[in-house]
């Protein structure tokens, strides 16, 4: 490699952000950070595993990423978060459910103090994506809601509490997620809407609140009317068009992680990276793996060099990080604050309890047989779900609980169960919609949507919803069923009237 491409590719890895294997940076990696200049990491759960170790991790990465180090994390709240051992936030529709900025904020502030005492200093929430969609495979419960205006409302409300704690967020996925039934991380989507209803809905929220986000994540999605041509994370006519001219967005645009199906099976790691920062991107999520990074940071410095990224662009690129790094730098802090923060968190999931079809509670000590889902599943961008028998030994704290669990809803037979006069709870412990013999056999007396609410139109039964699985929900379901707390919440998407 001559010495002029090395300087380019050192060029090029401050325009990407990569993701590594273990709980240790290790010297192979570290070596690829500071040969190629990489100042931007984002840790998933795989790197985490307690405090200490991951407050070292991140000291690690400190010192070889230098000053400039942007260190991210998802950690949106209800099934999204990377660290499970800090206060569990509620997710965005359970915010959306309590309807109360004022806890949006003090649950955004809580998120970020955890984070930075972490390490971190880049959080890739809010979403923004408005979900109208009962289809959507992967957003649902992050979505604040279906109303522009109030979802924005809300995200604003969490982003300044994040912004107070010297955290900086993210909103995604613009130009929008939530009218989807594809998943991204597996397939390409389109949203084939007139650019009217696009403005009145998608476009809203973004426009709206992305003047005070430090930074915009894109979405990998054709929107037709827009751009028939480009998934967003690649539009000219999005990025640069819409979000740069109409809109005089002067933040970091961010690209989602360019490993995922929708873009890397089609384009290519190195041509996508290209065309995302042509169109408008400031830095490159190169998740992937050490032979893509490689690909990614050879196809940008020989873009720079041939002129399809002018340098001007690259330098007015680099600038928007560097703002960015210098106004929210890595600067790890004490926690003292964490045990009222889990009282903040488990006021939100309370709050955020919502009942559909009038359910009934058992009478105290009674015999509940619970049905749930044998095996704890992730949907790939979720951790996963709760076990079954952590849902048993929570009820347990209340009732005689017998576990009842299925390998496969669509082959269960609900008649099987014993008529014995037990009260039967059905728990959702995972993301998967029900197919169409559990919503014409299943009968619970009380279904507990823990995880996504539109199970709880699948089942022609009363019941909870909680938006996720952690454990403050749990206690705010017990509490439920101890007559201790009435489920206030409002769904804010339609169809749960």
């Amino acid at each position: 490699m001559n010495e002029r491409h090395q300087e380019l590719r050192k060029l090029a890895g401050q325009l990407i952000m990569i993701r590594f294997p273990g709980t240790e940076l290790d010297a192979a990696t570290a070596h690829f950070l500071r040969t190629n200049g990489i100042r931007a990491v984002c840790l998933f759960r795989g790197n985490m595993s307690d405090q200490a170790q991951l407050s070292k991790l991140t000291a690690d990465l400190r010192a070889v990423l230098g000053p400039e180090a942007l260190i991210a994390i998802d950690q949106e709240g209800g099934a999204v978060v990377r660290s499970t051992w800090v206060p569990a936030p509620p997710a965005a529709m359970g915010l959306g459910a309590a309807d109360d900025t004022e806890l949006a904020r003090r649950t955004g502030a809580a998120v970020a103090r955890a984070v930075k005492a972490l390490g971190f200093n880049w959080n890739f929430a809010p979403v923004l994506d408005l979900n109208n969609n009962p289809h959507n495979p992967v957003i649902a419960e992050r979505s604040f809601g279906a109303e522009p205006r109030r979802a924005a409302e809300l995200a604003m409300a969490w982003m300044a509490g994040s912004e107070a704690e010297g955290i900086a967020c993210c909103v995604k996925h613009f130009p929008g997620h939530g009218d989807t039934s594809v998943d991204s991380h597996r397939d390409l989507p389109t949203v084939d809407k007139p650019r009217s209803e696009l403005e009145a809905f998608e476009l809203a929220p973004f426009r709206i609140a992305a003047p005070a986000a430090p930074a915009v994540m894109t979405a990998h999605i054709v929107y037709p009317a827009i751009d028939a041509d480009n998934p967003a994370t690649m539009s000219p006519a999005i990025l640069d068009g819409i979000l740069r001219r109409e809109w005089r967005y002067d933040g970091v645009i961010i690209t989602d992680g360019m490993d995922m199906h929708a873009i890397a099976g089609r384009y290519g790691a190195g041509n996508a990276a290209v065309r995302a920062l042509a169109a408008g991107a400031d830095m490159v999520m190169a998740l992937g793996t050490p032979q893509t990074q490689d690909e990614t940071l050879d196809a940008i410095a020989h873009a720079i060099a041939d002129g399809t990224i002018a340098r001007q662009q690259v330098d007015a690129r680099l600038a928007r990080l560097s703002a960015l790094a210098n106004k929210y730098p890595v600067a790890p802090r004490g926690y003292a604050e964490e045990e009222a923060d889990r009282a903040v968190m488990a006021e939100g999931w309370r709050r955020a309890l919502t009942s559909r079809g009038n359910p009934q509670r058992p009478a105290p000590g009674s015999k509940v047989r619970l049905v749930a889902r044998a095996d704890v599943v992730s949907d790939g961008v979720s951790e996963a779900g709760v076990p079954a028998a952590r849902v048993a030994e929570s009820l347990r704290r209340l009732f005689d609980v017998e576990l009842v669990t299925f390998a496969d809803a669509e082959r269960f037979d609900w008649s099987a169960l014993p008529a014995d006069g037990r009260y039967t709870i059905l728990a959702s412990t995972s993301r998967l919609r029900y197919g169409p013999h559990a919503r014409a056999t299943w009968r619970p007396d009380l279904h507990v949507a823990l995880w996504n609410p539109y199970q709880a139109l699948d089942i022609a039964a009363p019941a909870l919803m909680t938006y996720g699985f952690a454990a403050p929900a749990l206690d705010a379901v017990n509490a439920w069923l101890a007559g201790e707390l009435e489920a206030q919440g409002t769904c804010p998407v339609p169809g749960f009237a």
